[in-house]
């Protein structure tokens, strides 16, 4: 059993900022792959960020430079700092992770979603 806690979302004025925040706990193994999806009325849920195990990060093109993704490992959290932020980042904000249960059998959790509205 895993469980999330994902926190942070709210309301922002363009150009504001915002910090979200996922923890995973539970019976796992080192998590490897954490991220951030978004989804927008009417739209799919697309990938917004990603951090490996390793640190290593990757972005949409929509967020680069203004989106900041952090892990830390000791506590299972995933961070996303958003800055700069526009009325088109407006959406339900979803962290994800992957991690191996067994030596056989990798798994993945989502969070609850939390809004993010901008206003300009």
């Amino acid at each position: 059993q895993v469980q999330v806690a994902e926190s942070g979302g709210g309301f922002v004025q363009a150009g504001g900022s915002l910090r979200l925040s996922c923890a995973f706990s539970g019976r796992f193994f080192s998590i490897n792959i954490m991220d951030w999806y978004r989804q927008a009325p009417g739209k799919e849920r697309d990938l917004v960020a990603l951090i490996t195990s390793g640190g290593n990060t990757n972005y949409a093109d929509s967020v680069k430079g203004r989106f900041t993704v952090s892990r830390d490992n000791d506590k299972n959290t995933v961070y996303l700092q958003m800055n700069s932020l526009k009325p088109e980042d407006t959406a339900v904000y979803y962290c994800r992770a992957e991690a191996k249960t067994s030596e056989i059998l990798t798994q993945q959790w989502w969070g609850q979603g939390t809004q993010v509205t901008v206003f300009s």
